[in-house]
């Protein structure tokens, strides 16, 4: 049996996930990266991969997939010696898990990938501030952080649906809220303060998954602290890398 092949981009919320997962459970595979700065996800050797272009994807063995959520389920399922509260056996506890990771792709991505692309990628691609649009996706990622707290966090566990231990679930959602590092500490801080529940359960996911949490996103705050000086210092052309995040 080959080696697992991860297609990704650290700069990418479900691309750094799909890593985090795959360090946290030992399981043994090549990173492959797809510099969205620099199209590679545009050519045609990746679009025999993943013929949508977007990050990320797998080869397992010549099994190829495509979509976080997917590659998760599948490796939880798929590899021996995975914990059973990555993607618990329990229909029930799965199908909770399965609720929120629906309601993390019309909710919380689109709100937290919407307000980078309008009021982050936009200005860096010369494109007009769209700033109603980006008022709508500021006030849904506000509403999904107010979501979490409310109706998957409680005094039972410190992750999602009160579990001890983490899911995939609290991995994507957790890595989608990261995105925000984009749009400075202040903003982060004005986002999960107001929330005590979310900030804990963020801190308990980035423990539960040391070191590979913080070091998976080491690229995502190098970029972030770059953008922010760029803007600081009135360049409203960064990287194209940081642009090319309207591509995930």
């Amino acid at each position: 049996m080959g080696k697992l092949r991860l297609f990704v981009d650290r700069l990418s919320q479900p691309s750094r996930a799909v890593v985090i997962f795959c360090l946290a459970n030992g399981i043994d595979m090549e990173e492959n990266e797809v510099d969205l700065g620099k199209g590679d996800h545009r050519k045609p050797e990746y679009k025999a991969i993943n013929p949508m272009g977007l990050v990320p994807a797998i080869d397992d063995d010549g099994f190829y997939l495509f979509e976080s959520h997917a590659i998760l389920r599948y490796l939880s399922s798929a590899y021996p010696g995975i914990a059973d509260h990555w993607y618990p056996a329990d229909v029930k506890k799965r199908a909770q898990i399965e609720c929120i990771l629906d309601w993390h792709h019309t909710n919380l991505r689109r709100g937290s990938a919407g307000l980078i692309v309008n009021r982050v990628i936009g200005p860096a691609l010369g494109r007009p501030l769209d700033e109603k649009a980006a008022a709508e996706c500021e006030a849904l990622l506000k509403a999904s952080v107010k979501k979490i707290d409310a109706l998957w966090l409680n005094e039972s566990g410190p992750f999602l649906t009160g579990s001890p231990e983490p899911s995939i679930a609290d991995l994507s959602l957790a890595c989608e809220l990261m995105q925000v590092e984009f749009l400075g500490e202040e903003f982060k801080s004005e986002l999960v303060n107001p929330h005590p529940k979310v900030k804990h359960w963020l801190a308990a996911v980035e423990k539960a998954l040391a070191p590979h949490f913080e070091d998976v996103h080491q690229k995502l705050k190098a970029r972030a602290v770059m953008f922010q000086k760029r803007k600081e210092h009135g360049d409203s052309h960064p990287s194209s890398k940081v642009a090319a995040q309207s591509d995930l």
